[in-house]
């Protein structure tokens, strides 16, 4: 074998034993931010390099086109050209474009954009209130049972325990005709793109050779992620060879409503016990701090054994809060907000707010837009979503006396339902997005109000510090997937939110786990955890699986702000926390906004003995010098 070396470089030894696994069948377990895409890039370079295949031998399946061009990238920083990275849709789209009307004769039909043009006369001809849902939960629903491989005449036999966002019968006449519809129109969809390659595989085995004469090598990377079709695919691809790599995490299984489940991934050794089998657990994102909790949580996931261990410096531990009600959580966040980017200088743009579903987000872009906070949201922003969007489009098109009135009309006309209990998430958003319209225009009012226009212009105003690519990242737990970010914070973790459940849906436990898993692990350095305990709210139980909940010994610091555990004890250190606790309850006040730890530390260290001294210090203003300084001169006097 050649030398290596130079293409192993900065490797650890799990990755370096990974990379030079040359030859299939590999799994690659890799955790999050352990550095899987370095790995599989250099074991590919490591292939080539090698001579074990050539470039244009491999194919690298990737499940966005953004990964995939990531990963041509990084094998041409390592002088790798020709290689195949491309997602299952591509690598389909690609294969049924060279071979389809050679081999069957026909042209080959064209792609529709997207479902809902398809959909949407369909659904218009439901019964209220299903001809209000989301034509998105629609189209969601028939990728379940396509990427399933369950065609429409075996829908309602295959559900099992699964709940149709509609009426399970209503949804198969929805699907059926979607089907007919599309054929007749001559479209294919994304799905069908997969499906025809099985067909064209299967009836003409002269196409599959034709493709396994050009790829002898694979790599699936987010392997945790393939459901049944994209399976079938990989396995007509591969044939009766094993030469493949697949990387992945059983840890980070979110996408089960597209089909995907962790038993390809979980079930790899049994299809291949020969298989060689890497574990990355060194993570180079997070802290030691955020990992413990992330390991705590992980020992509930099952699956395929992984400790995370960090390589970055010790930092702040995670923040754990309850808080007194919604408004307070929000408050809460959106001070610590202002903290971290005040006394820790972390930009807005490394700070993240996730949510289980779109409809969380409203409350944080209000919050931060009355705090003059710039925000971004990531998919499904208020004034944006389905709801809010069609009332003001319709009101836009009146001339009421009142806009109050008005809203309340337009929401009926949309099908809103004060008492309603959705299943699915879009609908459980345009519900409560209705109902937020109604009570904005209430207010409206309320305040002295105006016309429709003077109304949508306040909206614009209240909604105003949104700005494209800048800001505080507002986003579902599901988009995190992927990213990281310098702060995380984790609000509403509540029973019935996480793990979420609405009218007849109960979404599976073990996934809202591993979604809460997903949520913790994007968080490099800070980590804030809050629920609202007002009425009848009861926290979530992974709060108590992981020992955080206010019936249990809490390991993370109960206290909102960017607090750092400062590695020095010391019996003046005790007495200041003493001192400051004292303080913060006669003031009302959280203890961390009288001083940090590390401030109080430092004062400690120093053996502050007058105004001068503590002056000095970071995080003693002229304001806390007047407040607190005598205070605290004669507690470091006492000795």
């Amino acid at each position: 074998m050649p030398d290596l070396e130079s293409v192993l470089t900065g490797l650890n030894e799990a990755q370096r034993e990974a990379a030079l696994a040359l030859r299939g069948p590999v799994a690659i377990l890799a955790g999050a931010g352990t550095g899987k895409t370095t790995t599989i890039t250099h074991r590919i370079a490591c292939q080539v390099q090698s001579a074990a295949f050539e470039p244009s031998q491999i194919l690298a399946v990737t499940f966005t086109d953004k990964a995939a061009g990531e990963l041509r990238a990084r094998l041409a920083a390592l002088g790798v050209e020709g290689v195949e990275a491309r997602t299952f849709h591509s690598a389909a789209l690609s294969q049924l474009s060279r071979l389809w009307t050679t081999h069957t004769g026909e042209p080959l039909p064209e792609i529709l954009d997207h479902k809902a043009s398809v959909i949407s006369s369909l659904a218009n001809a439901l019964p209220p209130p299903h001809r209000f849902l989301p034509r998105r939960e629609l189209a969601g629903e028939i990728e379940w049972a396509k990427n399933r491989m369950i065609p429409p005449e075996r829908y309602l036999a295959e559900l099992g325990d699964h709940e149709p966002p509609i009426p399970a019968e209503l949804m198969h006449r929805v699907y059926d005709g979607y089907e007919r519809r599309k054929r007749s129109m001559g479209r294919l969809d994304f799905e069908d793109m997969l499906g025809l390659v099985l067909w064209l595989f299967d009836e003409h085995p002269e196409a599959a050779e034709q493709v396994r004469s050009r790829f002898a090598a694979f790599t699936v990377d987010e392997y945790q992620d393939v459901n049944p079709l994209q399976a079938a695919l990989l396995e007509r691809w591969l044939g009766d060879r094993d030469d493949l790599c697949v990387v992945g995490d059983d840890h980070q299984t979110i996408y089960a409503f597209t089909g995907a489940s962790p038993s390809h991934l979980l079930g790899f050794t049994t299809r291949y016990p020969h298989a060689t089998v890497v574990r990355l657990e060194e993570s180079y994102r997070s802290t030691p701090e955020v990992l413990e909790l992330a390991n705590r949580l992980a020992t509930r996931l099952g699956g395929f054994r992984k400790t995370l261990r960090a390589t970055r410096p010790s930092g702040p531990p995670p923040l754990a809060r309850a808080e007194p009600d919604e408004d307070a959580e929000v408050g809460a966040v959106v001070q610590a907000v202002r903290r971290l980017r005040a006394e820790e200088t972390v930009p807005l743009e490394e700070i993240a707010v996730l949510y289980r579903i779109n409809a969380r987000s409203e409350p944080f872009e209000e919050a931060f837009a009355a705090a003059a906070i710039p925000y971004q949201v990531r998919d499904g922003a208020f004034l944006r979503r389905p709801g809010p969007r069609s009332v003001l489009q319709r009101l836009k098109r009146s001339s009421p006396d009142s806009v109050a009135d008005a809203v309340e009309a337009i929401t009926d006309q949309l099908g809103f339902d004060p008492e309603a209990t959705p299943d699915a998430d879009e609908e459980v958003t345009r519900q409560s997005d209705l109902g937020r319209m109604r009570s904005l225009a209430s207010e409206f009012e309320r305040a002295g109000g105006g016309d429709a226009t003077a109304f949508g212009a306040e909206l614009a105003k209240r909604f105003s510090t949104e700005h494209s690519g800048r800001g505080v990242n507002l986003l579902t737990y599901h988009r995190a997937k992927g990213l990281e970010f310098d702060a995380v914070f984790l609000p509403r973790l509540l029973d019935g939110e996480l793990p979420f459940r609405s009218g007849r849906a109960k979404a599976d436990p073990e996934e809202e786990r591993r979604l809460l898993y997903v949520g913790i692990t994007r968080a490099r350095r800070y980590l804030f955890l809050t629920w609202p305990v007002a009425g009848r709210a009861r926290p979530s139980p992974f709060l108590d699986e992981m020992e955080l909940a206010p019936s249990a010994p809490s390991r993370a610091k109960a206290a909102p702000g960017p607090a750092v555990t400062v590695g020095r004890g010391g019996a003046l250190f005790d007495r200041l926390k003493e001192w400051r606790r004292k303080r913060a309850n006669a003031d009302g006040v959280p203890a961390y906004v009288v001083f940090h730890d590390r401030t109080l530390a430092e004062i400690a260290e120093r053996q502050c003995r007058d105004w001068a001294d503590l002056a000095a210090i970071s995080g003693v203003g002229p304001a806390k010098l007047e407040r607190y300084a005598d205070e605290v001169l004669a507690v470091v006097a006492a000795g």
